[in-house]
């Protein structure tokens, strides 16, 4: 590292966990307490749930850099508009991001979960990490948590688990979950029908189980067989099929 660059800032992506501030690791909660700014992606007209999540450690007087998404679930990935619009909003993030590191301020960029399982810091770490030097602190994924509450263990021995995101289409969800032993389901929301669909065509929808807002206050977990209705699941929501079957 040059001597210009050595007075830049660290970009550091910190796993918040899935909710509870309790998971929040020492490492993290060290960083978050020392860093300059803390960086956040959030919807439009929310707080943001890492920010809600990370608000007991960080210091009094530490800046804030709101990242706001110009939409969230309401245009599919598929459709040209998102990439049209997501690339260029994670442009100006990352220039937002390059002038306090630039400057000399480090700068943690707040990620629910883990960072590096669909979160949004890895686009960020994609446009900056070549340029700064960069940490990534790991955080108790979603899943984890979901499963934690749920009191379902997901996977033992030879079991293979796969990670499936909700956003895929009928044929090729059922397709992948009648390959595997275990599975999680992410991004639920309103393709919860066609992912409850897709689990029967598969014969998995018995074994299936809805978490919404694992380990947060109002966290629960059902069958998703018994649950009433066929409307969206909140936003905070994961689908597991736990593969252990029987105690050895």
């Amino acid at each position: 590292m040059s001597g210009a660059e050595s007075c830049h800032g660290t970009l550091y992506g910190v796993g918040v966990g899935p909710g509870d501030p309790e998971l929040v690791t020492l490492k993290a909660v060290r960083i978050l307490r020392g860093a300059t700014v803390v960086a956040f992606f959030a919807k439009r007209g929310r707080v943001g749930n890492a920010r809600t999540i990370a608000a007991p450690y960080l210091s009094n007087g530490v800046q804030e850099l709101r990242l706001e998404y110009p939409f969230t679930t309401e245009v599919p990935v598929s459709e040209p508009r998102y990439a049209d619009t997501m690339g260029p909003f994670y442009d100006d993030c990352a220039e937002r991001v390059a002038g306090h590191l630039t400057a000399g301020r480090d700068v943690a960029v707040l990620c629910e979960g883990d960072p590096f399982l669909y979160g949004s810091f890895m686009y960020l770490h994609d446009r900056l990490a070549g340029h700064f030097a960069s940490e990534v602190v790991p955080g108790v994924p979603g899943m984890g948590g979901c499963w934690a509450q749920a009191e379902a263990p997901i996977a033992q021995g030879d079991d293979v688990l796969t990670i499936l995101p909700g956003t895929l289409t009928e044929d090729e969800l059922a397709r992948r979950l009648a390959a595997t032993d275990a599975a999680v389901i992410m991004k639920v929301g309103r393709n919860l029908p066609r992912i409850r669909a897709a689990l029967t065509r598969a014969g998995l929808l018995e074994r299936a189980l809805l978490v919404e807002r694992g380990t947060m206050p109002d966290g629960r977990s059902e069958p998703l067989a018994t649950r009433a209705g066929d409307h969206a699941a909140p936003y905070f929501s994961i689908v597991l099929i736990p593969g252990r079957r029987g105690a050895r």
